[in-house]
């Protein structure tokens, strides 16, 4: 199983990023794949997630109408849009699968300073 987020980077406040995740190894169309973030001292954050079938998305209410998740089973990806970025958004970002078993990415940067 392998779970290979990029897109990170450095963004000016206001500014957007798209964040992707591409697995291989599983089922991607079965599974509910969720966005986490963490930031340093801060606990894990889960901010986006949509269910195997895609017909159904929740967001934490920070991220709320300016972060967007999608997914594209053709190409076992799921995709972070990130808009009106913050400087509080920065940390680590870290995509994820769960059926029964929950499996990680490795996480990518995602810092927001002018």
């Amino acid at each position: 199983v392998q779970l290979v987020e990029s897109g990170g980077g450095l963004v000016q406040p206001g500014g957007s990023l798209r964040l992707s995740c591409a697995t291989s190894g599983f089922t991607f169309s079965s599974y509910t794949m969720s966005w986490y973030r963490q930031a340093p001292g801060k606990e894990r954050e889960r901010v986006a997630r949509i269910t195997s079938t895609g017909g159904s998305t929740n967001y934490a209410d920070s991220v709320k109408g300016r972060f967007t998740i999608s997914r594209d089973d053709a190409k076992n990806t799921v995709y972070l849009e990130m808009n009106s970025l913050k400087p509080e958004d920065t940390a680590v970002y870290y995509c994820t699968a769960y059926r029964r078993s929950m499996y990680w990415g490795q996480g990518t940067q995602v810092t927001v300073s002018s």
